[in-house]
């Protein structure tokens, strides 16, 4: 079997994706997900001018020289655009591959390591009634944990939480808004959140909290040991995580499980953060390379008792995520997947088997990874510009989004 054509797709149906096709001389074609969220054409061009050429003729089963080839053959290694464009590549080959074994991808990733995948989804409001209501609604669906974000008095947009009524989408056609920002108003919230929380819906549900890398060391210390009494299952990216040495501050002032990691590309970006226990949870992706490199990390993470909890919000396409739910069922030291469901313009440009049921959601049972990708469908809606928003402090200082 060898590679015959690969093509890159451009669209946005309700957001922008970017979708890597490709094909093989036995009529089998293999899908990947090359969507970065506020730079997609950077990763098309990577992918059509620099990676596609290299991909003709060869062996789609040879995943792992395939992966090498474009990681050490390049010479300028790691980013997020060269990594997104490899995962694209070495998820539409374990497509291929799985495709033409007549399997679901996770019997080649080791077989189911459970029935089905936890997920948490995403409860935002104004205010502290309306996010208690949320969460009662997630609840209400089934949901086993739920992550919640709330309004911070004082502050005019939070990251986090919708403009109106309909679904959180943090990408906005035009050119990037900014929001302001405080840590102190923020640390002197939170707390009160879940404790009312706490009090309106129990103990039973996972509760979930996404810092989104706003905090020094200190500051999320103290905000992990103010969280406490409520015990959320984590707090998620406290601190911006390039000094790994940071968590150790974290670590030693708080028992608050700490997840990071969504924004990493590659191992080494969390091998201190693994290596010395200092976070609970890895939230890579399959943006940061693929499966290839992703298997690898979920097994170095399994020797030092950190589980998974891959990023899975609507930047990716769902061929990411059904993807990502293979993985999440085989490894061993999966902890819970991010799910937040995409819009039904999204779901009928790309076609998927997996599915949501009791707080679980199931990969698809047919052969590859079980996401399709309608081409005739998504011509008609081109490609929007659209940036992340970005913030700054009271007093003008640009902070972290």
């Amino acid at each position: 079997m060898k590679i015959v054509d690969a093509k890159v797709f451009v669209c946005c149906p309700g957001r922008n994706f970017v979708t890597l096709k490709i094909v093989t001389d036995e009529g089998i074609y293999g899908l990947g997900d090359g969507t970065l969220n506020g730079r997609e054409l950077a990763v098309a061009s990577y992918l059509s001018d620099h990676i596609v050429p290299c991909l003709i003729g060869r062996d789609p089963f040879q995943t792992e020289d395939i992966w090498q080839y474009l990681y050490r053959g390049a010479y300028w290694r790691k980013g997020p655009v060269t990594m997104t464009a490899i995962a694209a590549v070495d998820v539409a080959l374990w497509d291929i591959k799985a495709k033409a074994l007549s399997t679901p991808l996770y019997n080649l990733l080791g077989g189911k390591s459970r029935t089905g995948v936890m997920v948490y989804g995403h409860a935002n409001g104004k205010t502290i009634a309306e996010t208690i209501d949320e969460v009662g609604r997630h609840v209400e669906c089934r949901y086993l944990a739920v992550r919640a974000q709330c309004g911070i008095p004082g502050l005019g947009g939070t990251y986090g939480v919708a403009a109106g009524r309909e679904p959180y989408e943090p990408a906005q056609k035009g050119l990037p808004s900014e929001q302001a920002w405080s840590s102190e108003k923020y640390l002197q919230f939170i707390p009160t959140l879940f404790a009312e929380l706490r009090k309106s819906h129990g103990d039973d549900v996972h509760l979930l909290h996404d810092v989104h890398h706003r905090l020094t060391p200190i500051q999320a210390a103290r905000l992990g040991k103010a969280l406490e009494p409520f015990h959320l299952f984590w707090m998620e990216d406290p601190v911006a995580a390039e000094l790994q040495e940071g968590f150790r501050i974290i670590r030693q002032h708080t028992t608050t499980p700490v997840a990071v990691g969504e924004i990493f590309d590659t191992v080494w970006d969390a091998r201190t953060l693994i290596a010395e226990q200092l976070i609970d949870y890895l939230r890579m992706s399959l943006r940061g390379g693929g499966l290839t490199p992703l298997k690898k990390i979920a097994a170095f993470a399994e020797m030092h008792h950190v589980h998974t909890g891959c990023h899975g919000a609507t930047d990716l396409s769902p061929i990411t995520m059904g993807a990502a739910l293979h993985f999440d069922i085989a490894v061993p030291n999966f902890g819970i997947q991010e799910y937040m469901p995409h819009a039904n313009v999204t779901l009928d440009v790309f076609p998927h088997g997996y599915r949501f049921a009791d707080g679980y959601l199931y990969p698809a049972d047919t052969p590859g990874h079980g996401v399709d990708f309608n081409e005739t469908l998504a011509a008609k809606f081109p490609y929007e510009r659209a940036y992340l928003p970005v913030s700054r402090k009271l007093d003008g200082t640009l902070w972290n989004w």
